[in-house]
């Protein structure tokens, strides 16, 4: 499997900030590849950092196997990208903006061509409408046709589907799927919410603090038999006492103020059948992943450092 891009201990600092700290890893071909971190992270800094807008303070940045800092222009004409909302003619129509957007990219468009770009994000159909007209979700997509245009191997995205309506996500999520699926671009898209990551990345990596916190496989990082179960009873110190008694012990969180189990997801009914003939009275039961879990005490923890899991 090749590597298209590999990032080693790269560091980006703005005087006594370090936005960017000692953060190494790998995309591979095909892959749709997470960047998952909260607002402030040190995610739209890499980004800016992969697309030279920005230079590293420290570190090497290797894409589709050149040096990024000596083979700018060569690996930038494989590079799409979307940085936060996309710079659009906005009295213009969307085949227009596309079409001065391939003439400024050097490309020699044809009008099958940009159709089938328009096509390609569901936009087709409102070619001819003004930009002004259209959604924000739409906006998006047309940014994204725009940085297809000249057909590269690369697309990075930044918060694609930040501001968008539940219909927009979903158009935008299902675009990166397709990218990935049916015509084999390799897309690295960036958010802070791990449930859109979980639906369209592959591998992933979570960064807090400009630091790599964990990287890996999606699958065995947000693997369901290590599902967090959290439970709430009438009494939870009975309802301990209770579970010490079963087999659910071995699944007990030892020291933490509320009570948990970290369990197959699939168990759960028979952990409630359990807890219910032994009189334990439940009020709720919320089973999450226990990286969902752990993603969210990261601004509570910012000391935890982890690094690669299953790559």
């Amino acid at each position: 499997m090749s590597v298209v891009i590999k990032v080693d201990n790269l560091s980006k600092k703005f005087k006594d900030f370090t936005a960017v700290n000692n953060l190494s890893f790998t995309v591979n071909k095909g892959d749709v590849y997470g960047f998952l971190g909260q607002n402030g992270a040190g995610k739209s800094t890499t980004i800016r950092m992969l697309l030279t807008l920005i230079k590293p303070t420290t570190g090497n940045i290797t894409i589709f196997e050149k040096n990024l800092q000596t083979n700018r222009k060569k690996i930038l004409q494989q590079t799409g990208a979307v940085i936060e909302k996309p710079d659009l003619y906005k009295y213009l129509s969307a085949y227009d903006n596309l079409s001065i957007f391939a003439k400024m990219s050097g490309i020699k468009s044809t009008k099958l061509l940009l159709m089938n770009q328009l096509e390609m994000v569901g936009l087709a159909q409102r070619a001819k409408d003004k930009v002004e007209t259209f959604s924000q979700g739409m906006k998006q997509r047309l940014g994204i046709a725009v940085a297809l245009v000249h057909n590269p191997d690369l697309i990075i995205l930044d918060e694609p589907t930040n501001g968008l309506d539940p219909q927009g996500i979903t158009d935008i999520r299902n675009l990166i799927l397709s990218l990935s699926k049916d015509r084999g671009k390799t897309v690295v898209v960036s958010s802070h919410l791990l449930s859109e990551i979980e639906l369209v990345a592959n591998r992933m990596i979570i960064i807090h603090n400009g630091r790599k916190m964990v990287e890996g496989n999606v699958a065995e990082l947000l693997d369901p038999s290590k599902a967090l179960i959290q439970l709430q009873t009438t009494d939870d110190i009975f309802a301990q006492q209770q579970l010490q008694q079963t087999k659910w012990i071995q699944f007990l969180q030892p020291n933490t103020t509320k009570l948990q189990l970290v369990m197959p997801k699939n168990e759960v009914p028979q952990l409630i059948t359990d807890l219910v003939s032994k009189h334990v009275q439940l009020l709720s039961i919320s089973p999450m992943h226990a990286l969902e879990n752990y993603f969210l005490s990261l601004t509570n923890n910012p000391t935890t450092h982890v690094e690669s899991a299953a790559n």
